[in-house]
């Protein structure tokens, strides 16, 4: 008999969301499963996930769908681009979903994709329905709808107390990308 998968959200302004749901995939492949992450968002600048996920297969797959930042920085994107890349990472969410080859899967910045209505609550609440019994999970982003909350088995909310962008640091390598 399988063990039973969970819904893991980490949410939050504070950082570490993504790196918490990294610090799972480690821990997993140490057991040797396999984990699939996609990230709907970012996309379009170098970060340490895109080199060390490499040394992770074959248990690790990184799956980049975004467009980058939506309207800040550097996002030279239409929203109507912003949109299809989230609704091409929703579908190739649902193909790892049932695919059944994965362990644990990972929704990165899926719940951004969602309050910046780049996807509906419904597709994602039908994403999470559609999970085998034994699949973990894991979504990160800032936002958290009451609905999805409902859903989650575990919810940690990442607050931020204290950051040095705040005092003019620029992100750095290997901390924040």
């Amino acid at each position: 008999m399988s063990e039973k998968g969970l819904i893991i959200v980490y949410y939050g302004n504070g950082k570490g969301k993504t790196t918490a749901a990294l610090g799972v995939a480690l821990r997993a492949i140490g057991y040797d499963h396999n984990v699939c992450m996609i990230q709907f968002i970012k996309g379009e600048w170098n970060y340490g996930e895109l080199y060390s996920s490499n040394r992770l297969k074959p248990n690790f797959e990184l799956i980049v769908t975004g467009k980058g930042f939506v309207g800040i920085i550097d996002d030279d994107h239409l929203i109507a681009e912003h949109i299809q890349s989230s609704k091409n990472a929703l579908k190739i969410a649902r193909e790892k979903i049932i695919s059944n080859k994965y362990n644990t899967i990972i929704l990165d910045e899926i719940n951004y994709a969602l309050k910046l209505d780049l996807i509906t609550e419904n597709e994602v609440i039908s994403l999470l329905n559609s999970k085998p019994e034994n699949l973990n999970i894991i979504m990160t982003g800032n936002h958290l709808s009451n609905k999805i909350l409902d859903l989650a088995d575990l919810v940690t909310e990442m607050k931020e107390v204290k950051h040095p962008f705040k005092k003019g640091v620029k992100a750095k390598k290997g901390i924040d990308f």
